[in-house]
């Protein structure tokens, strides 16, 4: 179990934006609804949204199905990111947009305080310290108990740590998404913040399921120059070398059922950054499930040697986001 406090937390958590936006068209209530409460059937124990998820509906939506569950399961949201005036996406992490989207969330969750905070983005026209500043006032008011940060560098880590300790930090890593390695998880490791891997299967492409970029309106992925026309195709080629390894994984742990592709993806997230929790997000109950279990499954120091030479970050080409998104974060880049 991984610690966040006084709080023993499961290494696989559930990541809740898929069920709001950014992949298409956003399943069902009803069917959220049971995919939310399945995850606490299995002990799933940490759930992870955000204000800018359906622009407060995802929060909305775990208030209605697990509101009545809520001492089964440690909170994390998010603010500083959120639906601006003109209906489009905004940062803003001034200490009064803090507090009161802070407040908002507390209504939207109905719930009196946010076990981890997340600040999602840091505003880089406002000081972090000024940003952690006004979280840790929070905290002092009880309305939330840690203060995470999202996307950020170990430079930035280290100054809002001065401020407030850092509970989390939470970032994209997964094989394809190694920038984390730069720093920020050893900078993680010296200051006793819990590292959260977000997209640990890489967006869908580590399951080895996704053989086309052929995506529907509203996919975030249309914008990501990786699942791009000139970039897929390379991709796959590199996510099809890792899974040829998959006998290998699937020889380490001939005591649990056999693996798939994304729960090795998922194992070796684990492995690479201990003490970690890997946040995957799905809308599929199965998928549910076998992330679950991925933290059952081992993999030893050799594969994990072989898998760095077999498919090396270089394998994998094209930024994580367009132009415009990636100078909004502050994460190390290669």
């Amino acid at each position: 179990m991984i610690r966040i406090g006084e709080h023993s937390l499961a290494p696989i958590a559930l990541g809740c934006m898929n069920i709001s936006h950014a992949y298409g068209t956003p399943p069902s209530e009803e069917h959220s609804i049971k995919l939310l409460n399945k995850a606490l059937d299995l002990g799933y124990n940490m759930l992870d949204t955000a204000a800018l998820y359906g622009f407060g509906n995802n929060e909305k939506l775990l208030a209605k199905a697990v509101g009545h569950r809520r001492d089964e399961f440690f909170l994390a949201s998010k603010c500083g990111m959120f639906k601006g005036p003109d209906g489009k996406r905004a940062i803003d992490g001034r200490p009064e947009t803090i507090r009161q989207t802070c407040e908002d969330a507390l209504q939207r969750l109905n719930t009196d305080v946010i076990d981890l905070y997340y600040l999602h983005r840091w505003d880089k026209t406002v000081p972090i310290e000024e940003s952690v500043g006004e979280l840790s006032r929070l905290v002092e008011e009880g309305k939330i108990k840690h203060i995470g940060l999202s996307e950020v560098s170990a430079k930035t880590l280290e100054k809002a740590h001065q401020v407030h300790p850092i509970a989390a930090v939470q970032s994209e890593y997964s094989l394809w998404s190694r920038n984390a390695e730069i720093a920020v998880v050893d900078k993680c490791s010296e200051l006793g913040s819990t590292f959260v891997s977000f997209s640990p299967v890489g967006r869908g492409i580590l399951s080895g399921e996704l053989q086309s970029n052929q995506f529907v309106d509203g996919d975030i992925r249309n914008a990501m120059p990786r699942f791009s026309n000139e970039n897929f195709e390379s991709n796959v080629t590199a996510v099809n070398k890792f899974a040829s390894l998959l006998p290998i994984f699937a020889e380490e742990n001939t005591t649990l059922p056999s693996p798939t592709l994304a729960q090795f993806a998922l194992a070796w997230t684990l492995a690479k950054a201990p003490h970690s929790i890997a946040l995957p997000g799905t809308t599929s109950l199965q998928h549910l499930e076998d992330n679950w279990n991925a933290q059952h499954y081992s993999i030893s120091k050799p594969l994990l040697e072989l898998i760095d030479r077999t498919v090396p970050q270089s394998s994998f080409i094209g930024g994580r986001y367009n132009a415009p998104t990636q100078a909004e974060i502050d994460t190390e880049e290669f």
